[in-house]
């Protein structure tokens, strides 16, 4: 009976450590009856893991550029872009301005004075083709201070002083002496009615050539400033261009009325020498009229 048990004791022994050991542990399985065959189940995967994603790349902010100073404003009337201009440009602009006012006045004064004495010597000679002599023209003449009536006179003086040497030297010598006196008068004559005439030549020839030389001065700054702001904005060298092109400008508005005025002075003094010449050929004229028929002394 006693053996009977024992195995009966050792079952129930064992069946209470099991319980035991399932109370403990109650996460882990139970372990199968002997004998019986389990399925077999996979072993749990564990969860894929997420790869870690890469993070987007934003493009970069757009930083704006540096912005450069805008350039000043710039007076671009020709009295701002003279006030703006270097000294030197400057300079060239104030003496072909006054090259041009001394043109003008030039102008202004020998109109008048060529008018006045080409109408003088157009009545002289009037006057002397209408004498009968020496005499007779110096006297119409008297009142008058033109080159014709200083011919008349002159050579009045010189029939008069060699009238007494007329008959036994000829009249040769008196005519050469008389055309002398006559050729020396019209030649100071043109010689003042020239005057004034140079400078408008001059400022012709010479105008053009100083304007460029303000303009290659000025755009000479006008590259030197490129150089200086390290940009080629048209707003920033444009206004020294410019006022280095106005030198050009301001020589071009005084040469091209010197030119013209002196070709148109040219013409005019040559119909002035005409006129002298006039003149001068009715004085010899008379000169020689009074010798012909000049009374002759008795022996």
């Amino acid at each position: 009976m006693a053996l009977l048990l024992r195995p009966l004791l050792l079952s129930a022994l064992i069946g209470l450590s099991s319980a035991a050991v399932a109370q403990t542990a109650p996460d882990a399985p139970a372990a199968p009856p002997t004998g019986t065959a389990q399925p077999l189940t996979p072993a749990p995967t564990p969860p894929a893991t997420a790869l870690p994603q890469p993070a987007p790349v934003l493009p970069a902010p757009m930083v704006p550029p540096a912005q450069q100073p805008l350039p000043a404003a710039h007076d671009l009337s020709p009295m701002g872009m003279y006030e703006q201009a270097h000294w030197v440009v400057k300079a060239v602009m104030l003496s072909l301005l006054a090259a041009s006012f001394l043109t003008w006045t030039v102008w202004l004064f020998k109109t008048i004075e060529l008018g006045f004495a080409r109408l003088r010597a157009r009545r002289a000679g009037a006057t002397l083709r209408q004498a009968g002599s020496l005499a007779a023209a110096t006297q119409s003449l008297a009142q008058r201070a033109d080159p014709a009536s200083f011919m008349v006179r002159a050579v009045l003086e010189e029939y008069t002083r060699s009238d007494a040497a007329i008959g036994p030297a000829g009249p040769e010598g008196v005519k050469e002496r008389a055309a002398s006196l006559v050729a020396q008068i019209e030649a100071q004559a043109l010689a003042r009615i020239r005057r004034g005439t140079g400078l408008l030549a001059t400022v012709g020839s010479v105008a053009p050539f100083v304007g460029l030389f303000g303009t290659v001065w000025g755009i000479m700054n006008a590259f030197i400033g490129i150089a200086e702001t390290k940009t080629t904005n048209l707003a920033v060298v444009a206004p020294g261009i410019a006022e280095a092109l106005l030198a050009t400008a301001i020589g071009l508005v005084a040469a091209i009325p010197a030119v013209v005025i002196y070709n148109h002075f040219t013409r005019a003094i040559a119909a002035y020498r005409l006129s002298l010449g006039d003149a001068s050929a009715a004085v010899l004229r008379l000169l020689s009229r009074d010798i012909d028929f000049r009374p002759v002394t008795g022996a």
